[in-house]
């Protein structure tokens, strides 16, 4: 291949818009159904349907065409699905179009377990079979923007008779305002489970409870065997043989393995400064998989994670392979499914045989144009008061191309979501997106982000809108030092709380960015706290600012709102219509204070959008409108024939909703 010399950011790239958006496969919520991994698959193309997936003989099918199998618990969901024990398909799920729980057996349709909302939304997750029920968490939202809502642990019959007769669902408990699914021990006599209450999230505090199973299937009192308010316990499961709880809890100030036996002893299995589990997001995730043969498998690490067996004499045992990144595992007791992904792979379901190391690709993203990926490498520089700050680097990489001697590449500050969370230093096709063009990326792991234990995690305790802002604005300026791009070529963008970080960078550092993308963001902290968003991250403020009403100074004084007239970059501000995270309101605040502004800005809603994107028109309109932005603002003409398009052109940004220029 003819290597040309191009201005950077001009470069010709296969990896257009339309191929990120349905190209990248978001795999999730893997499991055994008898011999067979299953999982479920986000279909862009499809509405953003998510696919119940089932590996057979011919590879990947369908195994309930035209069902979505998810659920909006805590509006993030949780884990949708389990199959029964037994070697033929007999699976109970949740459907997305009612909420329902189903049965479904295979050669006939599925059958409701629940009753229908009626009024009210109910949504069921987080499914564990005990005889002829099936134990879950039962969510019951009362109003639209899911702020009024109720939680029970409760059992349905798998005959179906609860679908028409509410009086057959038994409630189990409802110890706290937050819980996890309930987990059966393997004889059945006594269950399991994680709670939690406001004000805390479940990365601050949680408590893991026991309780024994009558004969009638009634739970006694809950006694909790581990976790305080100081103390986060993410994760609990039985043991094999049910005679232990394996729990990972962080308090050793790393999220790391423990045996919590019937006695109420706890016993640390491998103390490490790494992270064995992440922040409980979703209802349902698990990282440590209880063996036959009383190992576990574990992932552990901080900027990324291994792969690993603990065994019975404590001695932890790596697993080699090339995978830097581990989601959704599952286990059949002695091979691990999962989701994972590298460096310098996509995402992938994997099954490993622990015995032997080997991995069978079950399924993955067609490897085209690999040659234009990025390799990301880790980074950590200083922030401004000497903390150390990691980022994952994504420098321009085509093979096609090079940039002029003497000139550098612009760079977009990545600033991902959470804020409490984490992004991953893999292959990521809407990176590449940027990266093939000649446009470098980095991406911020923040302190507050998780990965690098609870004292990092909570360097922004009280301080969002400080801590993160000052954290990038470091990264960015440590580019400029070590001349990896120039001052006058620095974009942000963000989502979510990524968004937030990125529209108050634009308050706070005037002068350092030249554009912000700014997806469904949070901007106005006293309406986001007051009446602006649903139950599960109601009360997330206190933490990541302070309690309410006390602290309402700093509610308004951070956020960018009220702080319209110091932007001077141009911004791009993405919205779904449907999203109850962070709700149209917030960024209608924002435009209605940018209205007599000279600052150029555009705003694109997309109706039947929620929280994150999902339908390929939505993700393709976006990405070409932030190439737009981009080259208008850090100062290159996107090559002719990529998705650039015209300038503030309408053309090929299907899905669209209100568009303004301004």
């Amino acid at each position: 291949m003819n290597v040309s010399t191009t201005p950077y950011g001009a470069w010709l790239s296969p990896v257009d818009a339309d191929s990120v958006a349905v190209g990248e496969a978001l795999m999730e919520w893997v499991g055994f159904a008898g011999p067979e991994v299953w999982w479920t698959e986000v279909r862009p193309e499809d509405g953003g349907r998510n696919a119940l997936m089932r590996h057979t003989a011919s590879g990947p099918v369908d195994a309930l065409p035209g069902w979505d199998v998810r659920t909006r618990v805590i509006e993030y969901g949780g884990r949708p699905w389990t199959a029964l024990p037994g070697s033929t398909v007999d699976i109970v799920f949740s459907s997305y179009a009612d909420g329902r729980a189903y049965r479904w057996r295979e050669g006939a349709e599925p059958v409701p377990l629940s009753p229908a909302g009626g009024d009210v939304s109910v949504r069921h997750a987080d499914f564990s079979v005990r005889g002829d029920e099936v134990f879950c968490l039962r969510e019951t939202v009362f109003d639209a923007a899911a702020t009024k809502v109720n939680r029970h642990l409760v059992a349905l019959p798998l005959d179906g008779s609860a679908a028409d007769d509410p009086g057959r669902v038994r409630v189990l408990a409802a110890s706290h305002d937050f819980m996890t699914g309930p987990r059966v021990s393997p004889a059945g006599d006594r269950v399991a489970w994680l709670g939690w209450d406001h004000p805390a999230m479940p990365w601050d505090g949680t408590e893991l409870l026991v309780a024994e199973v009558s004969a009638d299937g009634t739970l006694g009192a809950p006694a909790v065997v581990l976790g305080g308010p100081a103390e986060s316990v993410t994760q609990a499961d039985w043991t094999h043989d049910g005679r232990s709880l394996l729990a990972l809890t962080d308090r050793t100030g790393w999220w790391n393995l423990h045996r919590v036996d019937t006695a109420g002893t706890v016993t640390a299995l491998c103390e490490r400064d790494e992270e064995f589990g992440e922040a409980l997001w979703r209802i349902g995730l698990r990282w440590a998989l209880p063996l036959a043969d009383s190992s576990t498998a574990v992932f552990h690490g901080t900027s990324g994670r291994t792969l690993g067996v603990l065994g019975t004499d404590g001695v932890l045992r790596d697993v080699a392979g090339p995978y830097t990144e581990w989601f959704y595992p599952a286990t059949d007791g002695t091979r691990v499914a999962v989701v994972a992904a590298g460096p310098h792979h996509r995402r992938a379901v994997l099954l490993i045989d622990l015995a032997t190391g080997a991995h069978e690709v079950l399924r993955q993203v067609a490897g085209t144009h690999d040659e234009y990926f990025s390799v990301p490498v880790h980074r950590t520089d200083t922030g401004p008061d000497g903390a150390a700050v990691h980022s994952h680097l994504y420098p321009p990489a085509n093979p096609g191309h090079t940039g002029p001697d003497g000139e550098l590449p612009p760079y977009v500050v990545f600033v991902h979501g959470g804020p409490t969370s984490r992004s991953h230093c893999v292959r990521n096709t809407e990176i590449a997106y940027f990266t093939s063009r000649g446009i470098g990326v980095v991406d911020v792991q923040y302190r507050g982000s998780t990965g690098f234990g609870r004292v990092y995690r909570e360097g922004l305790r009280g301080n969002w809108g400080l801590v993160d802002v000052a954290d990038c604005a470091a990264v960015a300026r440590a580019l400029v030092a070590d001349r990896v791009t120039t001052a006058d070529r620095i974009a942000i963008r963000g989502g979510s709380a990524g968004g937030w970080t990125a529209a108050v960078s634009l308050t706070s550092e005037p002068e350092l960015y030249r554009a912000a993308a700014i997806y469904y963001p949070v901007l106005d902290l006293e309406g986001w706290r007051t009446r602006g968003t649903h139950d599960f991250e109601s009360r997330y403020l206190d933490g990541l600012v302070g309690p309410w009403p006390q602290r309402r100074a700093d509610y308004r004084d951070r956020s960018p709102v009220h702080h319209v007239e110091r932007i001077t970059a141009e911004l791009l501000l993405f919205q779904g219509l449907d999203d109850t995270v962070c709700p149209p309101a917030q960024a209608e605040v924002l435009l209605a204070g940018l209205a007599d502004s000279a600052v150029p800005h555009e705003y694109l809603t997309f109706p039947g959008e929620g929280h994150g994107f999902r339908r390929a028109a939505t993700i393709a309109a976006c990405l070409r409108a932030e190439l737009r932005l981009y080259g208008r603002a850090l100062g290159f003409t996107p090559a002719a024939s990529t998705d650039a398009g015209p300038a503030r052109s309408r053309a090929g940004c299907p899905g669209e909703g209100t568009k303004r220029w301004l």
